[in-house]
């Protein structure tokens, strides 16, 4: 059961929802030739460096014994995997739909599929998710969203060509 009361557990959900959304956005506009990202790359780095400067200041504030908790928590050898594997049928939903699309920047387009499809998988990997620590969300959960994204930079070229 999950504490809705306390205020990290609703920053860690919308932290991913922001990037959730940021993706998307990407994704949308990369499917279309000659659109411009414009504002979205700030709009998907805002909450991330939010995310970091709060995981700063934890590590910062936190006694030198706890700040390896506040890392590793107690899921860090599985967070990651289980984000990316919680994305996969997401973000080959997400390919499926661009490549209909006249996509022209075939691996940013995939990079941004797999970002948007990764921040997704970890919304939804977050409700199930004990961990609150902002160094932890920052460095997993990113690590998470970043597997496919490094995965989508490299079937895009493959899988998006029209």
């Amino acid at each position: 059961m999950r504490d809705f009361s306390v205020p990290m557990f609703w920053i860690k959900e919308a932290f991913c929802a922001a990037l959730g959304a940021g993706g998307l956005v990407a994704v949308a506009r990369l499917a279309r030739p000659g659109a411009r990202l414009g504002r979205v790359r700030a709009a998907v780095a805002a909450p991330l460096i939010a995310m970091w400067l709060l995981a700063a200041l934890a590590l910062l504030v936190a006694d030198a014994g706890d700040r390896g908790v506040l890392i590793f928590g107690q899921t860090a050898k599985v967070c990651s995997a289980r984000i990316a594997l919680i994305s996969s049928p997401l973000f080959v939903a997400v390919l499926a739909a661009t490549r209909g699309l006249a996509t022209t920047r075939l691996r940013l387009a995939g990079a941004a599929g797999g970002f948007a499809a990764g921040s997704i998988g970890a919304f939804v990997y977050s409700l199930h998710c004990p961990e609150l620590a902002a160094p932890f969300l920052g460095l997993w959960y990113v690590l998470g969203i970043l597997i496919p994204t490094a995965v989508g930079a490299w079937v895009g070229t493959r899988v998006l060509r029209w």
